[in-house]
């Protein structure tokens, strides 16, 4: 007998019972600490709201092959599997999707920003445009 599909809604529920997400607050506490701040949204939302100082700036489509510490396409910034990597899109789900596909690459410790970058702003965090 085949499972039921998930709906999207239940995706999300799922995998973020295994995020420790992060406020706004944190994120940027955990970017003064070391931890990696990643902006996964795409151009056209970067131009128009600005970017966060500091934050890797990496396609969703690309996620994977720049953080995976043992990949041949991985970024400077992916020192690890201990890396604190904190996924940030534009309102919050999408990081959510792409923080659980790092942890199966042994990140354990990504998660993702509550709200994303309309958060981050709306917090009053530093933004450059």
């Amino acid at each position: 007998m085949s499972e039921q599909p998930l709906g999207i809604d239940a995706l999300l529920e799922r995998v973020r019972r295994d995020l420790d997400r992060v406020t706004p607050q944190e994120a940027y506490a955990l970017s003064e600490d070391g931890g990696l701040l990643v902006d996964i949204r795409y151009a056209a939302l970067r131009e128009r709201d600005g970017l966060i100082p500091g934050a890797l700036v990496v396609e969703r489509n690309e996620l994977e092959w720049r953080l995976d510490p043992q990949g041949s396409h991985r970024a400077p910034e992916a020192t690890g599997h201990d890396l604190r990597a904190v996924v940030i899109c534009n309102e919050g789900y999408a990081s959510s999707l792409a923080a659980a596909s790092l942890r199966q690459l042994g990140l354990r410790h990504a998660t993702d920003l509550i709200g994303g970058f309309q958060a981050w702003r709306a917090s009053g965090l530093p933004v450059t445009p």
